[in-house]
């Protein structure tokens, strides 16, 4: 016959924020846990825990199932609850001192890189000049139109493709929009069996990199250049090198002749918005097909031209599939969204699918469909004909702004992008001046990030102008260089 103790001190709090019969567990636990009950002893009946303890007999009910659920406890016909002979291991392990704690550094086994990352504050949205770089204006998302399509892609005729997992396809809809009315305007043509929707850019740089980049790979990048692909491919085991950017764009010239990829964003050069001269596309596409390298465009904000026509993609001018194309709706709709695709051969899309498949299998149907349904009712277009215009009048009242407040500085502005890339005069110190500047409640970003070899200068910073209110503009501008002016005095 099980062995029957007494009722241990449990006590109980009606302030507390835990139900009742989690306290009641819990105390039953910590008895069991200290020696009071031991295995195979006889619990308290419910009726018993509940007159001692002060609660209903429910309550009581609703702890002894829990802790017989957990199994640690057992029912025994016609004696009532008893301690589980297992619990032997539990009470042992919570009585030890406790182990050595995990070194989970020393079990990575991917590999990271020395580059610095790019750095905003998390909350750049409560500071009054937020010159944060690809952050979106919120009063500029479509929200009628997603409202709208979103509802939509919930009704019958679109709801399997929202709802269903899709394993490794994409929405069948979105491809084809994105063939016959996104890339078109880019000046490219494609079959949905040559695209891959990712979770924005990035996500479609990782993809490209996993399936491409290894230890013995060779990958030129532009420098300056977009930090996080150079990320990307060193912790592929990629050996980078340096490529030079001028106002032309990257300089291919006697730098390329035995890359195994160059990674490079031709329409607008991140992080000086320079667009890559017709000259330079032709003789990049030329080394590419004579030295047997592949080429990855990355067109993150391609909508964002200001003056002329937009320049077509570099993948518009390939004829030996060997431009990797990298697109982008999140520039537009919003960053949070991450939804973007890959233009490239069907073959390595097919490569890539099976990739992303054991990674998240594929976009979530609901996002897809419903950007789709925006693309078919012409709200994509018209919301990226307002944007455009809106951040035209930014692009302005930066250029204006900085010419008035600061004319002495050679600031080079492109005709297009969402931020400008500003050289400070030798000596100028972008890092520190970063750090002055959000004490005033100004948010520059330090452009040392954007280098890949040393001594990376430190005379640059990125001003973004997407995200900052218009009004907001020149009055930060200004402030910045009274700060400016304030530190060199």
């Amino acid at each position: 016959m099980p062995r029957r103790r007494s009722t241990p001190l449990i006590r109980m709090s009606r302030i507390d924020d835990e139900p009742l019969y989690r306290q009641l567990r819990n105390g039953l636990i910590g008895a069991i846990e200290q020696g009071t009950f031991g295995p195979g002893d006889l619990l308290p009946s419910s009726r018993t825990l509940a007159l001692e303890t002060g609660v209903s007999r429910n309550t009581a009910n609703l702890a002894l199932q829990e802790l017989l659920t957990e199994g640690f406890i057992q029912s025994v016909d016609r004696v009532g609850y008893v301690v589980s002979l297992d619990v032997g291991p539990f009470v042992a392990a919570q009585r030890k001192p406790p182990g050595t704690p995990i070194n989970w550094e020393a079990r990575f086994r991917d590999t990271t890189d020395p580059f610095p990352h790019m750095r905003k504050p998390s909350d750049w949205s409560s500071y009054p000049y937020p010159f944060v770089v690809g952050q979106p204006d919120p009063s500029l998302f479509p929200t009628r139109a997603w409202n709208r399509a979103s509802r939509a892609a919930l009704d019958p005729e679109n709801r399997s493709n929202s709802l269903n997992d899709l394993i490794d396809q994409d929405d069948s809809l979105l491809t084809a929009l994105l063939c016959e009315r996104i890339l078109p305007a880019r000046g490219m043509s494609a079959t949905p069996d040559q695209v891959l929707i990712s979770l924005g850019s990035q996500q479609g740089l990782f993809l490209v990199s996993h399936a491409l980049v290894g230890q013995e790979s060779r990958v030129g990048v532009e420098d300056p250049g977009y930090p996080d692909a150079r990320h990307i491919f060193s912790r592929r085991r990629g050996a980078l090198r340096a490529l030079p950017v001028d106002d032309q764009g990257v300089v291919v010239d006697g730098t390329v002749d035995d890359l195994d990829v160059v990674f490079t964003t031709p329409s607008h050069h991140y992080p000086t918005n320079v667009t890559l001269s017709v000259g330079r596309r032709q003789q990049l596409l030329l080394s590419a097909a004579d030295k047997d390298f592949v080429v990855i465009e990355d067109d993150y904000d391609a909508e964002f031209r200001y003056q002329g026509q937009p320049t077509p993609a570099l993948k518009a001018l390939d004829d030996t599939g060997r431009v990797i194309y990298l697109g982008s709706f999140s520039k537009f709709l919003a960053p949070g969204l991450r939804l973007g695709y890959i233009v490239a051969d069907a073959p390595l899309i097919d490569h890539l699918r099976d990739l992303r498949r054991y990674m998240l299998r594929h976009p979530a149907g609901l996002l897809q469909r419903t950007v789709a349904l925006m693309i078919e009712s012409g709200d994509y277009a018209a919301g990226v004909r307002k944007t455009r215009v809106a951040m035209k009048d930014k692009w302005e009242r930066v250029a204006t702004s900085l010419a008035q407040h600061l004319p002495h500085w050679d600031i080079p502005i492109q005709t297009g992008g969402l931020s400008i890339w500003v050289p400070g005069p030798p000596g100028f110190d972008a890092t520190a001046m970063a750090g002055r500047a959000l004490a005033r409640g100004i948010v520059i970003e330090p452009g040392d990030v954007c280098f890949l070899d040393k001594p990376r200068p430190v005379n640059y910073f990125k001003l973004g102008f997407s995200g900052i209110d218009t009004d907001a503009i020149e009055p930060g501008i200004r402030a910045l260089a009274g700060l400016i002016a304030e530190s060199a005095g």
